[in-house]
């Protein structure tokens, strides 16, 4: 979460309706990721002409300085960066293109993603990082992007996206027309889109498995990782859409044709003799990388939200899942019946309490409900809102010269639900010294398998995630079967 939100409490937005739509995200997250893909099996990779990259503009420094400012800035790291950038040598060397020169940047986000800019652009997330287990891994993910590149990925789907927008004009004012025809347009325009982008998907990890096994990466290490990344995604609870938490499985799904095709063109590769992982040399690359979120704009540790900077903490009822968003920290609960959204606003002094929560931000304030109070020492006020199918309770509590907002939904409004909102509310205090001192990110160890060391007491060691067994399996890319041998090297999660 950002220091500060806004200046101005008008431009917050109508938050009644974010609330709702966090909560139909999270009630969507669970539905199938390939609605639009077609059926069938995946198209043979086409032959396509490589074409250098475009020359850097303006307009790429600004989308640089944008992907940083979404993604938390850069991370530095340069033991880890010269491994990536020997892999991406070595890549290039091995391509029919070994003119073509990239520029590799490590995001600060725990979330696994990676992408490319036309211009050659290459950016990967220290979460992606973390998951990984060797370089052949790694240099699948960023052979992948190449590939993107290469083909002009990027610059095709900008066309394709202006079709698009051009249809969906086109059909708006079509307003007298019959509505199942508009709705039905509108599905074969995104199908087409979908249709392409998964071509473009098959046609980059054709390329980029090719690419990898002629830089002597093992070639099967595109297919273990989008299985990892599968795993990985099938634990994520994430409630919002938030750019940061956004991985690689929202614009490349691993659908089990993805993984398939991946493992049948790394077959053609077998009798090639490339088979380099270097999983020594990546784990001590990765050994002690920031894991999650970076505590510079607040963390979450379960049910609590911590933010060191700013001194303070608070802790989300029960059964609710946090995260810790660019805008707000946000959370449902399991069910999806209740919500709950905080964030900090700057708010002129000379305006009250009272009149912020009628001021306008919030659609459908009971005006009669407002009232003044105090929260642990802090002057606060409440109010109620509602709309057809959430009922809405809001606080907002004044600290120095900034407004903190709860703002909680719940389907139905009942007293416990109520009492869960004020001991949430409540539960917000400053930090000591000794907390805030104490406030530090987790990160990945690498350490040595001993004698009688097992998957479930090395899982045992992890600290401040949840889950701790599945993700030391899945960070270790082990499968419920797979045992440990003394002397092998692990990832485990320490504070």
């Amino acid at each position: 979460m950002k220091q500060q939100v806004t200046r101005d409490h008008h431009a917050a937005g109508r938050f009644a309706g974010i609330v709702v739509v966090c909560l139909a995200l999270a009630c969507g997250a669970c539905s199938d990721m390939s609605r639009f893909q077609l059926a069938g099996t995946p198209p043979a990779p086409p032959t396509i002409k490589m074409t250098r990259p475009a020359p850097a503009t303006n307009a790429t420094d600004r989308e640089h300085q944008r992907i940083l400012a979404s993604y938390g800035g850069s991370y530095d790291d340069p033991k880890l960066q010269a491994l990536i950038v020997k892999a991406v040598d070595r890549l290039v060397a091995a391509s029919d293109r070994p003119d073509f020169s990239y520029r590799v940047t490590i995001l600060n986000s725990g979330a696994v993603n990676a992408f490319a800019l036309p211009t050659g652009q290459l950016y990967v997330t220290r979460g992606l990082l973390a998951l990984a287990s060797d370089t052949s891994e790694l240099s699948s993910v960023l052979s992948h992007e190449m590939a993107h590149v290469l083909a002009k990925h990027a610059s095709i789907r900008e066309e394709q996206a202006k079709r698009a927008a051009l249809v969906s004009h086109v059909i708006t004012e079509m307003g007298g027309q019959d509505a199942n025809m508009q709705a039905l347009a509108l599905a074969k325009t995104k199908l087409t889109m979908a249709s392409f982008s998964r071509a473009q998907e098959f046609e980059a990890d054709a390329i980029g498995v090719a690419l990898a096994a002629k830089a002597n990466f093992d070639p099967y290490g595109a297919s273990r990782f989008l299985s990892a990344m599968e795993r990985n995604a099938a634990l994520k609870t994430s409630p919002v859409g938030d750019p940061r938490s956004q991985d690689f499985l929202s614009s490349h799904p691993a659908t089990p044709e993805r993984v398939e095709s991946a493992e049948n063109s790394a077959r053609k590769f077998a009798a090639s003799g490339a088979n380099e992982r270097d999983r020594e040399a990546y784990l001590s690359a990765i050994d002690n990388i920031v894991f999650g979120e970076d505590p510079s704009e607040g963390f979450v540790r379960g049910r609590r939200f911590l933010h060191p900077k700013l001194g303070f903490t608070f802790l989300a009822p029960d059964s609710y899942v946090l995260e810790n968003t660019a805008q707000a920290v946000v959370g449902v609960r399991e069910g999806g019946a209740q919500a709950l959204r905080f964030d900090v606003v700057r708010v002129p002094q000379e305006t009250s309490l009272s009149s912020y929560l009628n001021s306008g931000w919030m659609e459908n304030v009971d005006q009669a409900s407002v009232e003044e109070t105090t929260i642990n020492g802090t002057p606060a006020a409440t109010a109620t809102a509602g709309s057809d199918q959430w009922q809405f309770r809001i606080y907002a509590l004044r600290v120095g010269g900034d407004v903190y907002r709860f703002i909680f939904a719940a389907k139905n409004k009942t007293a416990d639900a109520e009492k869960s909102f004020r001991d949430t509310v409540h539960s917000f205090r400053r930090l000591t010294l000794g907390e805030i001192q104490a406030a530090r990110p987790l990160r990945i160890r690498v350490v040595t398998v001993k004698p009688g060391d097992t998957v479930e007491s090395m899982a045992r060691r992890m600290q401040g995630i949840d889950r701790p067994l599945e993700r030391f399996r899945i960070l270790n890319g082990l499968d419920q079967h797979a045992a440990l041998k003394p002397s092998e090297r692990v990832k485990i999660v320490v504070d």
